[in-house]
């Protein structure tokens, strides 16, 4: 009867601490994705009641939308590879990089590596936007003209061929952020003794070592800054917006999916169909969070 009574109390209290995390998730993950489902498959201008549509809004947006087809989507993309697989490979390498250094100095670049991530947002609305002004006063205007490079201004921020640019160097600049910190723990970590006897089983120098003793040994690390790549690429859309001071940026040159998203739900107020270009993005994360489950998963 004690045991029962204890065996009770236990669940209780498990229930008890788990409470205000559930409560949490409900009510600020749980309910605002069931919310976006629903509104997707309505006609929703945030002040009428909503009006079912069924699937009218998914099909105008992947066959009739062509800001969506021609500009969004190979925007998104390219940024997505660039920014979220490039980066995640600079973030790797960069602390397995670190990892070969004195203490000291490690955690002297480590700061300066990470930093740019917690300022990214006040720095890309200062720095960045003085670096490439368009006129005389712009710092990159400034020196090209000095170096003879330029005879005139360039309107960096407005022409369309460097806008997307301009955004995966901002964006990677800001990158590195807890991700880059759990590879650089995880690879300080590596067992020594295992490294050690990899070079008595074979394994002959750096490149050996990285692949088949100190990237199976993190495993764990890296699947933890491939999601925070992926959700940290998914986040960077607001740098197209605040690089060039407008939603749509300019010809649509900068535009990712988040964007197109708020300017569907903020500026023009459908929020149905802006709900379900939330749903697509949702999708695509999620899918990309599950390849990055399965390969870096510690079944064999």
């Amino acid at each position: 009867m004690i045991r029962r009574v204890s065996d009770i109390l236990g669940k209780s209290s498990h229930i008890v601490l788990i409470f205000p995390y559930a409560l949490l998730f409900t009510v600020f993950i749980l309910l605002p994705v069931i919310a976006a489902i629903a509104l997707s498959f309505t006609s929703f201008d945030a002040v009428q009641f909503p009006n079912f549509t069924g699937f009218r809004n998914y099909i105008v947006l992947l066959t009739q939308d062509p800001i969506f087809m021609q500009r969004v989507l190979p925007n998104t993309i390219l940024f997505g590879m660039v920014v979220g697989v490039g980066g995640y490979v600079l973030a790797f390498l960069l602390a397995w990089s670190l990892a070969q250094l004195t203490p000291k100095l490690r955690i002297i670049l480590a700061i300066i590596i990470y930093s740019p991530s917690l300022t990214g947002g006040v720095m890309m609305t200062t720095i960045w936007r003085v670096l490439f002004a368009g006129n005389e006063t712009g710092y990159l205007n400034g020196l090209l003209l000095g170096w003879g490079v330029i005879q005139e201004p360039v309107a960096w921020l407005t022409a369309t061929g460097y806008i997307m640019p301009i955004m995966i160097i901002v964006a990677l600049w800001s990158s590195m952020g807890v991700g880059f910190l759990a590879m650089l723990a995880g690879v300080l970590n590596v067992n020594e003794e295992e490294l050690d006897a990899s070079k008595i089983d074979g394994v002959r120098n750096r490149f050996q070592e990285l692949v088949y003793i100190i990237i199976p040994s993190m495993k764990p690390q890296m699947l933890f800054g491939a999601v925070m790549a992926i959700v940290g690429t998914f986040q960077n859309g607001a740098i197209g917006v605040s690089l060039t001071g407008s939603n749509p940026t300019p010809r649509y040159a900068g535009q990712l999916i988040t964007n197109h998203m708020d300017d569907y739900g903020f500026i023009r107020f459908e929020m149905g169909y802006a709900s379900a270009i939330s749903v697509l993005l949702l999708l695509i994360a999620f899918g990309i969070t599950m390849f990055a489950r399965r390969l870096f998963s510690d079944d064999d």
